[in-house]
């Protein structure tokens, strides 16, 4: 199948997605909302040649939680909706491109305009709110994607919602494997990638298997730091496990990458 017909199945998608957004969302209950934003996510991992495998999933949480994720691209988002559709924490750029930004803003996503010291109080008292109120949020708390290999440090900012609200935090962890056991790049969002040269090196990849690893729960404490400590050993202790029981080999490791960020905390 040639790259510009699954392009054009995947903008069918979308607009598919849009009509479903406007028409539907409004009538649905939330469970309906649930499962119709995990069916079109599901689909979307399809149509962009990535099967979702999850593990651990005695573990998940499905209320009052703060989920954490390492980060590698803005396939990311749709793996973890095919997974558990979970609201997200964004920056507020975001909300102005086209489609996606319309998208996040009727998911019930959180936007922060990090460059404002005032905004940092007002998402933690609105994320605490809503984790106090059973909702869960997820969040990317490295701040910035990279390729998937290893991790960068856990900023603890985010973490203070569910120290404060006395909620748990699930860590997540992800990985893309390819058709040959090999730990893939192709879908890392990083470097000085275009969105649409991102979109065609995942298409070309062949086809690819994205891993989710749910973690245990972990108690809040009372220290953030702390508690973003434990959240990335967590993450990383879930990404060689994955590695170890599939046998995946890792790529060599690129040069470091500069950062690509459609949604983060």
């Amino acid at each position: 199948m040639s790259l510009f017909f699954r392009k054009a199945r995947l903008l069918s998608h979308l607009l598919r997605g849009a009509w479903t957004v406007a028409m539907r969302f409004p009538r649905a209950t939330p469970e309906k909302r649930h499962a119709l934003n995990r069916a079109w996510s599901l689909r979307m991992l399809e149509l962009c040649g990535l099967q979702l495998v999850v593990h651990n999933d005695a573990a998940r949480l499905d209320a009052g939680a703060l989920v954490v994720s390492n980060h590698i691209s803005w396939i990311d988002i749709y793996v973890i909706n095919a997974w558990r559709p979970t609201p997200f924490v964004s920056k507020a750029e975001v909300r102005s491109w086209p489609l996606i930004g319309w998208f996040a803003q009727n998911l019930d996503t959180v936007f922060i305009e990090r460059e404002k010291r005032s905004e940092a109080r007002r998402i933690m008292q609105e994320l605490a709110e809503r984790l106090q109120r059973g909702e869960l949020m997820c969040v990317f708390p490295e701040g910035t994607t990279t390729d998937g290999l290893g991790l960068k440090p856990f900023h603890s900012n985010m973490f203070q919602a569910p120290v404060t609200a006395c909620t748990p935090v699930q860590p997540i962890c992800i990985m893309y494997e390819d058709a040959q056991g090999r730990q893939s790049l192709a879908p890392a969002y990083i470097d000085d990638l275009s969105l649409k040269d991102s979109l065609d090196a995942m298409l070309k990849s062949g086809p690819l298997t994205a891993h989710v690893y749910v973690g245990d729960a972990l108690e809040p404490g009372d220290d953030r730091r702390k508690l973003a400590a434990r959240a990335q050993e967590a993450v990383g202790v879930a990404l060689e496990t994955m590695r170890s029981q599939r046998g995946v080999q890792q790529p060599a490791p690129q040069p470091e990458q500069g950062a690509r960020t459609p949604q983060l905390s």
